[in-house]
This record gives C-alpha cells, structure tokens and sequence, in this order.
C-alpha cells in the first residue's frame, strides 16, 4: 500500500510515493526537470498559470505510476502541500479566470497597509494575528479594484493546493489552516472574519467549503483519474501551505517546538499555544496544521530571512569553488569571527524581521593584505547562521522557548559552521533530518485518523545526526555581538 505526496512549488512540483506502513519513500520525481517561468507584466508582479501546475502534476503522477509499475488502486491516499498565498479564482465552471497571483507578487501591500491602518493595528494584531498586508486576502482586494470584469465572474477562490485538490476530484474545498495564511481567520471568533470581508467588499460566498486539515476532504473523480491514472475514489487526506508542511514533515506540532529551513531563503518556525502578537510587524502568524477550532490552539509562528543560501551560492559562482562541500574546508581553516570580516548577509531583497528595510548584503572589514576567499566563506556562514539567531530572538520575545529544533538536511544545515553557530548561541541541539515536503505531504495521510503514533515512526529511518551547543561560547558570542553592533550601524543611519 502507498500514499502520494505532491509540493506544488513556484519553481517546480515535487511528487513523492511512500509505503504506507514504513513511510519510506519509493520515488521522489520533479515536474518539470527546469524551473517553471513567471510572468510579471510589471515590475513586482508575479503570476503562474494553475493549469500548468496541473498538467505537472499529471506528468508526475503518471511517471511514477509507469516507471514503478504501481498499482494505483494500491495508493490509499493523497497529501498535498502547496506554495502559500497564492490565489486562484475560478468561475462558475470551475475553469480559472486569470494567472495566480502568486506568493512573492507585491502588488497588494498598500491595499493591505490601508487595511491595517483602516481596520485598526489592534483588531487586526488580535483578531487576525497578522496585518493584512500582501497576503491573499489583499490580492483579491485588488483584482475588485483593477479587474471588475473578472471580479464579477468568480464562483469562488482558491489558494494553490485548493485548486489541484478541485482538479482531481471535482469539489471545491479549502483549510482553515489555508485561511489563516489568506488571513481570512478570526482567531478571537474561530471564524471566518467577516469584518475583513465587510472591509474588503467580498462576498462571503466566494470563500469555498471549509474541511479537516486531515481526513477525507475530497475523492479522485473519473476526470481526476483519466488524467493521472489514479483509481477513481482515491481520498485526498491532507493539504497545507509548503512552512507549515515544513513543519509537519519535521515532526514539529506542539509549543517549543520548531522547525528551521535553509534554503534560497531560510525559516524559523515555531508552534506556540498562545495568541501573542508582540512582534506582528516581524513575524507571520498562522493556524498549524494540528489547530483545532474551539479545541487546540496550535499557532504557527513563521519568521523568513530572505537572505539566506543565496548569499552562499553567489559566492561559489563568484570564488572560483566548485562545490559548497569546498567553501565549507576553507571556512573551517578560519577560526570563528572570520578574523574580523563580517558579512551582513541580507541582499535578497527587503527583510521583514528587520521592517521591511532593504540594507543589502555588505562585507565589512576586509583587510586586502590579510584576508582571503576562505575568510569570505566563513563569514558568509557566521553572517547567515547570525542572521538566524537574531531573528530567533525576535520570536522569543514574543514568547517561544524551544524545546527542540529540528532542520532538514539542505547544504546550509550540512556545514558544521553554520549549525554549530546557531546551536551554540541559542543553546539548543539542531536535530538534522533527511525529509522532502513531498515526502511529508504523503506521511500526513497517516494522520487522517489523528495516528502521530505511526508518523513518529516514519520520522525514525531520517535521523541524520544532532548537532549539540558548545561548551565555550565565548568566541561565539563575540562575533555575534560584533556583527550586531554592525547591523545596528546600518539600519540607525
């Protein structure tokens, strides 16, 4: 017996078959082998074609079915993760009525500051937990304000995974968890907000049948099938934007418990019970995956740093390296603190942990006749791994205290620099995992009956290692202190 995961990704969609009762993974495929385009007809606009992520979704599954000669009446589920605050509108036939406007598409955060400022900064930070910002809510705001002629067609709205659960089976259906990222949910009410929608002038109708986050939500119809090969009926299980299915595929549910990822841009991620907003102009707050209405409050807490792997990968294509396993050797001749060298490691755009300024990346420092590439690599590392830890230390004051964090096993969190720094200052054990979100999405049918039993048990066979706090943290923290006192610099010029 199997279940099939999909992460429907900006770049690309990742399907993944497990076995049902080890949760190990027969196959991992990407659809398409090259990044999928966007199309932005102005600056700060990004849009995809859903259709496209389904025929990849289709091209996948069937892959996996022939390559492997699976049975498909053998798969018993589907999980579905999916790149948050995108939305899809379609009309009354269910057909899409324009592109996605995607995740990183910026053309609503003035409609979404208005909101704020508008609505209030109180009831927005208790009610909705976040400011309205660019999220998906803002983005259907706008296309009423600039596009009346699709506004008055839509039937109803969807986020990404929304739209490939109604493809396979035929019924339009959302999360409350893809709510909250939509910021449609009133956390003080367990409702839908409708004075966001009041505010707004959006229909309630527009907003689809709210399911389980696990359970059975939808079933394969004969057109779902056709397409895929997938047996008619197969239940789809389980659905969650891609940070909280980071989270899940981690095994991160309960308070103090977080997950971290390092990739392009990395993520801190942490599960609390309390409805704390301290820090809302910093960090995102969500329904996790495991919150309950009127029952479990699970919130998940999500902080990105845009400036993370990408500043690792340009410098190997500017170095003259040919692997990262190379950078990470010649940081390691370099003792902690780079020799002075500092790199403030934020040139991906504006960061939100730091209010949305754009300070870019800058190497300060740099004495040309004692420092070299290898001081470059280790001050990278440190300059990322610092900018982790102080935004680590945004979400405790807002209430976190870790009890555990787990990362999957991407090349940041493979450098023993970069995650023995943050273990070491935060004081925490980093426990590593070899996990996809694909592979993740699949394990979480196992959930449909509320078994986390069977899913600590997938989790045993990914343990990579644990890396633990050093003893004498005292090199540490005095790079760290250096290079905050270098950041302050720039952001109170």
């Amino acid at each position: 017996m199997y279940f099939l995961g999909l992460d429907v990704g900006s770049s690309s969609l990742k399907i993944a078959l497990i076995e049902s009762s080890s949760g190990k993974s027969v196959t991992v495929v990407q659809e398409p082998k090259e990044e999928m385009s966007m199309y932005a007809a102005q600056a700060g606009w990004a849009e995809q074609d859903p259709n496209v992520w389904w025929q990849h979704a289709c091209n996948g599954i069937k892959r996996i079915i022939k390559e492997h000669s699976v049975d498909a009446d053998l798969i018993k589920g589907i999980g579905i993760s999916y790149q948050m605050h995108g939305l899809v509108l379609v009309d009354k036939h269910g057909e899409p009525l324009r592109k996605s406007i995607i995740w990183c598409d910026s053309r609503a955060v003035e409609i979404g500051n208005e909101a704020y400022a508008n609505m209030g900064v109180d009831f927005c930070n208790t009610h909705l937990l976040n400011s309205p910002a660019n999220f998906t809510a803002s983005k259907l705001k706008w296309v009423k304000e600039h596009e009346p002629s699709i506004f008055k067609d839509i039937d109803k709205f969807m986020l990404p995974g929304d739209f490939i659960s109604y493809k396979l089976s035929g019924s339009i259906n959302t999360t409350l968890s893809g709510l909250s990222e939509g910021v449609y949910w009133d956390f003080k009410k367990d409702a839908i907000s409708e004075e966001l929608l009041n505010f707004y002038g959006l229909p309630k109708d527009l907003v689809p049948e709210i399911v389980p986050t696990f359970g059975k939500q939808a079933f394969v119809d004969q057109s779902g099938a056709t397409q895929t090969g997938l047996a008619i009926g197969t239940p789809i299980l389980y659905r969650a934007g891609d940070q909280p299915n980071n989270a899940l595929s981690l095994n991160v549910f309960n308070p103090g418990e977080v997950a971290a990822t390092g990739g392009t841009s990395g993520v801190m991620y942490a599960v609390t019970d309390n409805l704390s907003v301290k820090e809302c102009d910093k960090v995102n707050n969500f329904a996790h995956v495991n919150y309950e209405k009127g029952q479990k409050q699970r919130i998940g807490k999500l902080l990105c740093i845009n400036g993370a792997g990408i500043q690792y990968r340009w410098l190997m294509n500017n170095l003259s390296v040919s692997s990262y396993d190379e950078m990470n050797q010649l940081a390691g001749a370099i003792p902690v603190g780079a020799d002075g060298v500092t790199v403030i490691p934020f040139g991906n755009g504006a960061e939100r942990m730091l209010q949305n300024k754009d300070v870019g990346t800058r190497i300060v420092h740099l004495n040309l006749n004692r420092h070299n590439k290898a001081h470059l690599c280790r001050a990278a590392l440190e300059g990322i791994a610092f900018s982790f830890v102080y935004g680590f230390e945004i979400m405790q004051q807002d209430g976190i205290v870790p009890k555990v964090i787990r990362a999957g096993n991407d090349n940041l969190f493979r450098s023993e620099i970069f995650s023995n720094t943050i273990a070491t200052l935060l004081g925490q054990e980093i426990e590593i995992y070899n996990t996809t979100g694909a592979i993740g999405a699949a394990r979480a049918c196992a959930l449909q009956d509320g078994d986390y039993n069977a899913f600590n048990t997938y989790m045993k066979n990914d343990h990579v290692m644990t890396y633990m706090p050093l003893k004498d943290k005292t090199a540490y923290q005095t790079a760290y202190d250096n290079w905050k006192k270098e950041l302050s610099l720039i952001l109170n010029k």
